[in-house]
């Protein structure tokens, strides 16, 4: 009990924390560009008088900031949601190729059917769920092993890939992209999009927190408690599918995010989901604003895309993780 207790106060407190560093880090992208301002005459030209230059930064850095902010909260949620119903400290969305089934048919809608564009998320979420129930299928023997699905999931990945390649060249003969715009160029539609799916898939994220603290348990036991074991792993992996499948349509892959930041809250405020969900929520967020911030501060007036910067710091961090397996999360 008193363990409980410690875990949810170091959330809370982390959330705080957190809250405040967004709020910091917030303020700083706001700044950052071509366009010189003080936050006096952004403050101003927001709630006082109309300022062209604020304008023009309202609509291009207020709508990175915020995609920013809720696609690192979705993917982070995403990968935590797949490890629980995995039950594979190393599941990721990226890496075991949910985000490559939704980025291959987001790029397969707005190729050959541009004008269902505000639809593209929709469709990117059947075809992550379809890339779900394929790994899933192909990874099944009986029981699932950790090793078998990662395997198989990079290889379903690099199919995925090479067809979105395949895809892409195709289509840009005839001279339409499939490209993804990252987070470079996103206007306020873009923020309506993703915040609808990501709304709903965090709502459900931290509803379902709950239970997935059942499923670390053995299947029998939590069967014996009365729980639909198959059931339960559904409806999370839809939500898990749901979170990352809005992200991919509007940004594209951002690989690692989903791995990194669900084994950081762990050893952070301990292994509770109910204090997980939320605080993955903040520093999914966070990690990614700061991904994009830094991105942009390297090389100027040149960008690095934070998915390059996520990938960088992702790939020693997975080798870690195989080289460590399990111990690095049980505390």
């Amino acid at each position: 009990m008193k363990t409980i207790h410690k875990d949810a106060l170091k959330g809370v407190i982390g959330c705080v924390v957190l809250a405040v560093l967004i709020f910091i880090l917030a303020l700083i992208a706001m700044k950052l560009g071509s366009i010189s301002i003080t936050y006096r005459e952004l403050f101003e030209g927001l709630f006082v008088a109309y300022d062209k230059r604020v304008a023009t930064i309202y609509d291009l850095r207020f709508p990175r900031i915020i995609v920013a902010l809720l696609g690192g909260a979705s993917l982070s949620c995403s990968g935590l949601l797949f490890q629980a119903v995995l039950k594979n400290p190393l599941a990721d969305p990226g890496i075991i190729g949910i985000s490559g089934g939704a980025s291959l048919v987001s790029a397969l809608v707005a190729g050959l059917f541009p004008m269902l564009y505000f639809s593209i998320p929709l469709f990117a979420f059947l075809g992550g769920l379809a890339a779900f129930a394929l790994i899933y299928s192909l990874s099944w023997k009986g029981s699932l092993d950790p090793v078998r699905i990662i395997l198989i999931g990079i290889a379903v990945a690099s199919v995925f890939t090479g067809l979105e390649e395949v895809l892409s060249g195709m289509t840009n003969r005839t001279g339409v992209s499939v490209s993804v715009s990252g987070l470079s160029q996103l206007v306020w539609s873009d923020v309506k999009i993703i915040a609808v799916y990501s709304v709903i898939g965090l709502a459900a994220a931290v509803i379902l927190s709950p239970v997935c603290n059942l499923l670390s348990l053995d299947d029998k036991t939590v069967r014996g408690l009365g729980v639909n074991v198959d059931a339960v792993r559904f409806v999370i992996s839809v939500a898990a599918v749901l979170l990352v499948s809005g992200v991919t349509a509007v940004v594209g892959v951002i690989g690692f995010l989903a791995l990194i930041v669900p084994h950081m809250a762990r050893r952070l405020v301990g292994s509770d989901h109910r204090i997980l969900v939320p605080f993955c929520i903040l520093l999914g967020g966070f990690v990614l604003l700061l991904a994009d911030t830094v991105g942009r501060c390297i090389v100027p007036p040149n960008e690095i895309s934070a998915s390059v910067i996520m990938s960088i710091v992702g790939g020693p961090f997975f080798i870690i993780l195989l080289k460590r397996g399990d111990r690095y999360v049980k505390r």
